[in-house]
């Protein structure tokens, strides 16, 4: 990853100059300090009400953030969708024909948890964390892609 991004073409592509790329910045690290163990859930409401979308994906072997405690603050987060979302069912996030993931959604609330996947899921899954972040970014991410056999979900 960092051979290719710090690539003289990718970075001219990307439009970052003569900056390096380095994957665990101890200058992103200190900046960040502030924020540690700091409880930035309290906000996200808000912008729930506002409508602003939001996906919490964690990878099923992530130690770090784990899928569990992030389902789980999802689901006891208090804003008007709560108990919509609670109720709504999990459904298969399928990728090439294959279940990726588990996905639940409802309203501007979204959490996947990937499959086969730790801390770096565009890592581990590379496929599977593409086709998430282009199904969201184009509103379909609960949509099973044709051809796979299935109806579409509807949330």
């Amino acid at each position: 990853m960092e051979k290719f991004l710090n690539d003289k073409s990718v970075r001219e592509a990307i439009g970052v100059g003569d900056i390096e790329f380095v994957s665990c910045s101890p200058t992103v690290y200190q900046a960040m300090l502030v924020d540690w163990m700091r409880n930035l859930e309290v906000g996200i409401p808000g912008l729930l009400e506002d409508g602003v979308k939001l996906l919490v994906y964690a990878g099923e072997y992530d130690l770090i953030c784990n899928w569990l405690g992030n389902s789980r603050w999802v689901h006891a987060m208090e804003w008007s969708g709560q108990k919509d979302f609670v109720a709504s069912p999990e459904i298969p996030f399928e990728v090439d024909g294959s279940e990726a993931g588990v996905l639940k959604t409802n309203g501007p609330l979204s959490f996947l948890k990937v499959h086969d996947s730790g801390h770096m899921v565009p890592m581990d899954q590379p496929k599977a964390a593409l086709e998430m972040l282009r199904r969201w970014m184009e509103g379909s991410l609960s949509e099973v892609p044709a051809g796979s056999g299935k109806l579409v979900a509807e949330m």
